[in-house]
């Protein structure tokens, strides 16, 4: 089935058939159906809560998607696999499972950012019950806004990802959450030295045939007390404290009708909020409200799918020797997707807008400001089609964006392939053509930079004239990728997964800290460089990872290796970002212990090779010459460092 529960049988013979249903830890069903001569049979099934305790028995589609799906550069999380990972503070948490993910380079744990396959957080789209999130990870890196009990699936694409997705040029995070429980009211109450959370969940309506209609709730609220909590104990990292906070709240209903269609309504409210005394006050919140319906037309072989959500995200920053910094962004996004089942053969196409506004105000090292407000409505439309074979599936797709901002179009091919070349092993290609309106307010240069706005792709007049001697004639950023490689099944047990790719960053839009002339009439002799708000650059992210995944009965075992090189130009210098990282190894183990299975120990290992950074060219002495009495053989000097070239 799919992540719904949604499945089809086609090209059926007439006559009556048996069909079985298992799901781990629910009873197993079994129902007669009897399909006469082209007729379509819709049935509900309803599984309920096995009281048997399963032990070691696991029953997964894994081995028949593995022949049957391309799933080229994906990784599916689920539930069971974010609490096999040692978390800080206790609690399970997707942003510490994604760190172990193949491709995946994590910068530090206060406002440290996921750079996958060498595109930065702004190239990456991150979707929650199909609704956009824009920062979905806390100043401490540790937490993310999502509560891993409401996390029924999530789909994380590193690359190559097919034309049902567009609008970021790097990767998706496609997060899907549960409904609330359909028979009984239930909650749970954790709490930590970090912080603690709440989760409620049950029916508000149900009818005695639990196969019929019902409405249920889920809601989570997460709140942090480190701030106190660290002073005492953890003063050994600082006595005032550690300055963090944050709270995440989601809730949502979800209505099931007789016969298998859904309507979800949901909300959220994210804040996050950090304060060093005396030095800088940061902050940002982000909220949203949406709704999406999964309709089953009686008799019809479509699934229909509509989503529709509007979220905001602000963000400001204070600092005691700098100019305030803030940035602003809201906007809806509506989506109509059909899928059309034929066999082993699936089409699935669908149109999308998204409307947003944008109001940025920062100031670069020298005081000078870059800002802007703008509002600007994307449209796209979108056609995958999934041919499978005994040996071979192919999806073609084809996605063609409109930014209205910028009068473009830009139509995406894309391609996706597997060739089963025998039982246990398989040939993956995936390749396409992405583009991305939206750039950052950070630079890749920086390390740590908690500020993280968001700005609309520039107009050409806010961009220097020409790039690398040739005219720029579009501010949209633009990039390729061609993915593949092999997997490999060593046993029943034991999964080996090669993937190279290479990224091939046609055009990026970066902000110009090196501003330090007013973009006017009076400096027409001053370079781009040196006036223009924003700078063109280009590169390529290239590499290989290597998964190696062991699960059977109480053990699991992953390891994740990468090998991974980026590079930016823009028009002068050749450099890396520093998020550049050769080498990244992840080791995973997990035990279950216990007659009951209710013990777990697990242990976490990570390896990463350094980040680029300047070198030291030399020091030299500043003086501090306060008037012409000042004695220079005896004054102070402040020793100053000088770097030398990227």
């Amino acid at each position: 089935t799919d992540i719904n529960g949604f499945f089809s049988f086609t090209k059926l013979q007439p006559g009556t058939y048996t069909l079985k249903v298992l799901f781990i830890g629910y009873d197993t069903a079994t129902i007669q159906v009897t399909v006469k001569d082209k007729e379509i049979v819709t049935k509900k099934i309803y599984l309920t809560e096995s009281s048997v305790m399963l032990n070691e028995f696991e029953v997964s589609a894994e081995k028949t998607e593995k022949t049957e799906q391309v799933r080229i550069s994906v990784n599916k999380i689920s539930p069971k696999q974010i609490e096999r990972i040692p978390s800080v503070g206790s609690e399970p948490d997707f942003a510490q499972y994604v760190q172990v993910l193949p491709g995946v380079i994590f910068t530090g744990d206060q406002g440290g950012q996921l750079y996958i396959r060498g595109g930065s957080p702004i190239q990456n789209k991150v979707l929650l019950d199909g609704m956009v999130v824009y920062n979905p990870f806390h100043s401490i890196g540790f937490f993310s806004v999502f509560d891993a009990d409401l996390i029924r699936n999530a789909d994380v694409y590193t690359g190559g990802f097919n034309a049902e997705y567009g609008g970021r040029i790097s990767s998706v995070m496609d997060i899907t959450t549960k409904d609330g429980n359909k028979n009984r009211q239930s909650g749970k109450i954790s709490g930590s030295t970090f912080g603690s959370k709440l989760v409620l969940e049950g029916p508000l309506f149900k009818s005695e045939d639990q196969s019929k209609t019902s409405l249920s709730y889920v809601f989570s609220g997460k709140t942090s007390y480190i701030r106190e909590s660290s002073k005492l104990l953890y003063s050994y990292v600082d006595s005032a404290g550690i300055p963090f906070s944050f709270n995440d709240f989601y809730g949502k209903l979800s209505l099931n009708t007789e016969n298998g269609s859904k309507i979800n309504l949901f909300g959220f409210h994210f804040n996050d909020n950090v304060k060093y005394k005396a030095l800088s006050n940061f902050k940002w919140k982000s909220s949203g409200v949406g709704s999406n319906i999964i309709l089953v037309p009686a008799g019809s072989p479509f699934l229909f799918k509509v989503n529709f959500s509007y979220s905001n995200y602000g963000i400001t920053l204070k600092e005691t020797d700098q100019l305030p910094r803030s940035s602003m962004i809201d906007g809806f996004n509506l989506g109509l997707s059909f899928n059309y089942f034929m066999g082993r053969n699936e089409l699935n196409y669908g149109v999308e807008t998204y409307g947003f506004k944008t109001d940025f105000n920062y100031y670069n090292s020298v005081g000078r400001k870059i800002d802007q407000v703008q509002n600007t409505t994307e449209l796209a439309a979108f056609f995958k089609y999934k041919i499978a074979t005994d040996h071979m599936v192919i999806e073609p797709g084809l996605r063609i964006q409109y930014y209205a901002s910028l009068s473009k179009f830009s139509p995406e091919p894309r391609l996706g392939f597997k060739y089963n070349i025998n039982q246990k092993l398989r040939f993956k290609l995936a390749s396409g053509l992405y583009s991305q309106n939206f750039i950052s307010a950070n630079s890749d240069r920086d390390v740590v930079n908690l500020f993280y706005g968001f700005l609309s792709s520039p107009e050409l007049g806010d961009l220097p004239a020409t790039f690398d001697g040739k005219e720029v004639k579009s501010s949209l950023q633009r990039s390729y990728h061609i993915v593949s490689g092999f997997e490999y099944d060593l046993n029943k047990n034991l999964d080996l997964n090669i993937e190279g790719y290479f990224k091939r960053n046609i055009q990026l839009t970066n902000i110009n800290r090196n501003k330090i002339f007013d973009d006017s009439g009076d400096n027409w002799q001053v370079p781009d460089l040196l006036k223009k708000d924003f700078i063109v650059e280009n590169g390529n992210a290239y590499g290989v990872d290597v998964t190696l995944k062991y699960d059977y009965k109480r053990t699991y075992f992953w390891m994740a290796y990468s090998l991974g090189y980026v590079d930016r130009y823009d028009g002068f210098v050749k450099y890396l970002p520093i998020y550049d990282r050769r080498h990244n190894i992840n080791i995973v183990a997990t035990r279950t212990l216990g007659k009951n299975l209710d013990w777990e120990l697990s242990a976490r290992w990570n390896f990463g090779s350094g980040f680029p950074f300047s070198k030291t060219a030399g020091y030299y002495e500043q003086l501090l010459i306060q008037d012409i009495n000042a004695n220079l053989a005896s004054t102070n000097a402040l020793l100053s460092i000088l770097y030398g070239n990227l």
